[in-house]
Parts: structure tokens; C-alpha cells; sequence
């Protein structure tokens, strides 16, 4: 084999013996958790609102961040449920570059995932300490669920992720709701497939044992666009693709249809300033169509302290400004979401 073990690193029963969550923390985590699951089954009308950084680069800026947030949340809170992002994992198209805080918990040295594992359990339980959000993240690595299993209030399959297995099984056995995403290429009968799975129940290998999972009601979609064979991006946001959605949602018989919009990546073609003015659009759908209204349950939007982006470039990093996709900036972010809350019908 040509693979170097390393070094043996802790199981998630051992680091949440190590850094526990209280059981007041465990009550408002199960609040809101209840709250997102009212959305999805259509009890509440209130919208779902998943952002923050396109990946979570150090504590001290995300912290900020999301502290920013709470204040906003409770001026909207009877319009919008707002879910911060934390997403300590992240995908590259080639492996290649920064793959976020569990590898690199300074992104400035060299990866030590020991170190990670601490760092993102740590992130999620100081925000959900300092400003009362239980966070959102993407499950890149569905094994390493565990270790944030107990703190999360919302988890993302992303579009490369969606095809595989081990994804749609283990996102079968979450308690909280999961959205899948269309996958790159944009096959939307492959996300209704993931979601069909991921509502299903399964028996499969998991860390080392044979587990039985009762499906996830909760497992949705989320519109994120698609790059096609000639690698130009394509949204898919449109009227069109909502309605299309809705019949696919009929066709398949899933429970509790829903939809979250990706604001940014092929939506937006990457051009992170476009992301108010998909919200503006997806609005105008939902108040012409009341079965998109009833569809849409919320968004997601890639947003940080500053605008833009930049690169890792010798020791020094611009606080809040993402290292990786390019983000819409706070005051840009606080009257979209203000925006939002004052066109939710």
C-alpha cells in the first residue's frame, strides 16, 4: 500500500469527553434544530437563511462575524431563521490548495488534522456559547461527522459529494435537516435520487460498525447551478428551474419538498455580487407562483466581513476576508437580509 499511517488520532466519543457540550447548550441546540424542521415540513413560513464565509479560516473573524449576525437575527427573527456557516471543510475540484480548518487550523503552516479536529469542535462550541447560533457545515467527510455530530443544526452534501454512497446513507441517519446539492454537471434527477436515498432506511459499514439508519425526512435540495461539457456555468434559479423542481418533487413522492438556493458559486457564475439580486429574483418567483412559495424554503449565501477575496501570501491575512471563494461583504449582507425580511410574504 502506498500509504503512510501517520499517527492514531482520537475517536469523537473521546474529544466530546474532552471538550462536552452543556446540557443548557443541548436544549437551544434542540430548539432550533425543531425550528428549521417546522420550515421544512411547512408549519412555519419563515425563511432559512445558511451564510457566512465560503470556509471558516480562523476563530477571532468568524466569531466576529457570526456575533454580527445574532444582532441582525433578532430584528428578523418572525421572517428568517438564520443558520451561520462554519464550514471547516473544503472541497477542491483537484485536492489541491487550502481544504480548510480540520487540515489547516493556521493557514499559514502545515496541515495537522490532530490539531483541526480540536480547533472546529471548539469553533462550533464557542459560537454556539457567545451568540446562541448552533452553526451549519458541509459533510465532506462523512466519517468525521461524529465529532461535530452533537453541536450542528444543519449540514450540506455538496455537488461532488452528492453521487456518493457513503454520503446519501449517512445523511439517511443525521437528526437535523440536510441539504443535497444538485451535482457540478447539473443533473437534477441525480440530487432527487440522493434525496430519495437519504430519506431512506439503510444498513452499512460506519466507522468500524454495522449501523441501521431510519431516514431523514428532513433531506432536501438545494440549487447551486452546473458547469457543463464545455466548462461555461449555468444557473439554475430561473422561474423555470423552480417549477421543474416542484414536479420533480411530485414525481418522485418525497416528503416534505424544499428547496434552498445557493446564491453564489455557478448561480452566480462566481461573482459573489450578484448574489442580492438572485435573492430579488427568487423572491419575484415565489409571490407569482404560491407552489414556488411553498418550495422555497430559504437561502444560502456566501458572505464575510469584507468584500472579495484574496490569497494566502506569506503571514499576512486580511481579517475577514475569505482565503478561498470570493464573499459578499457585512454591509452588503446586513440590508440583504433586511431586504429579505421585509419581501417574505
Amino acid at each position: 500500500m502506498n500509504m503512510e499511517f501517520y499517527r492514531k488520532l482520537p475517536i469523537p466519543k473521546e474529544v466530546k469527553e474532552q471538550y462536552p457540550i452543556t446540557k443548557e447548550l443541548s436544549k437551544l441546540r434542540e430548539k432550533q434544530v425543531n425550528e428549521l424542521k417546522d420550515v421544512f415540513e411547512g408549519k412555519s413560513n419563515k425563511l432559512v437563511l445558511v451564510i457566512g464565509p465560503c470556509s471558516a479560516d480562523s476563530e477571532a473573524p468568524v466569531l466576529d462575524y457570526i456575533s454580527r449576525l445574532r444582532k441582525v437575527q433578532d430584528k428578523v427573527y418572525d421572517k428568517i431563521l438564520i443558520v451561520p456557516r462554519i464550514y471547516t471543510n473544503k472541497p477542491r475540484t483537484t485536492c489541491e490548495g487550502y481544504k480548510g480548518m480540520l487540515h489547516q487550523p493556521d493557514p499559514n503552516h502545515a496541515p495537522d488534522l490532530l490539531k483541526g479536529i480540536v480547533a472546529i469542535r471548539k469553533l462550533h462550541l464557542k459560537a454556539l456559547e457567545e451568540t446562541g447560533f448552533c452553526c451549519s457545515d458541509e459533510m465532506l467527510y462523512p466519517e468525521n461527522h461524529r465529532y461535530l455530530s452533537d453541536i450542528l443544526g444543519y449540514v450540506a452534501v455538496g455537488a461532488r459529494s452528492t453521487e456518493n454512497q457513503q454520503h446519501r446513507m449517512t445523511a439517511s441517519g443525521l437528526a437535523i435537516p440536510v441539504g443535497i446539492k444538485n451535482p457540478t454537471a447539473g443533473d437534477i434527477t441525480v440530487m432527487m435520487n440522493s434525496i430519495k436515498a437519504a430519506q431512506s432506511s439503510h444498513m452499512f459499514l460506519y466507522r468500524g460498525w454495522e449501523v441501521k439508519t431510519h431516514g431523514n425526512p428532513h433531506a432536501h435540495a438545494i440549487l447551486r447551478g452546473y458547469v457543463d461539457k464545455h466548462g461555461k456555468t449555468h444557473p439554475n434559479y430561473h422561474y423555470e428551474d423552480l417549477y421543474d423542481l416542484f414536479v420533480a418533487y411530485e414525481k418522485h413522492g418525497l416528503a416534505n419538498p424544499g428547496v434552498i438556493i445557493d446564491t453564489n458559486h455557478s448561480n452566480s457564475g462566481k461573482n459573489y455580487l450578484e448574489q442580492p439580486r438572485i435573492v430579488k429574483e427568487v423572491l419575484q418567483s415565489c409571490a407569482h407562483n404560491n407552489d414556488i412559495k411553498n418550495l422555497v424554503k430559504g437561502f444560502m449565501v456566501e458572505s464575510y466581513i469584507e468584500d472579495g477575496a484574496q490569497k494566502i501570501c506569506g503571514d499576512t491575512i486580511e481579517y475577514g476576508k475569505s482565503i478561498t471563494d470570493a464573499c459578499l461583504g457585512w454591509e452588503k449582507t446586513e440590508n440583504l437580509i433586511y431586504y429579505i425580511a421585509d419581501n417574505v410574504k
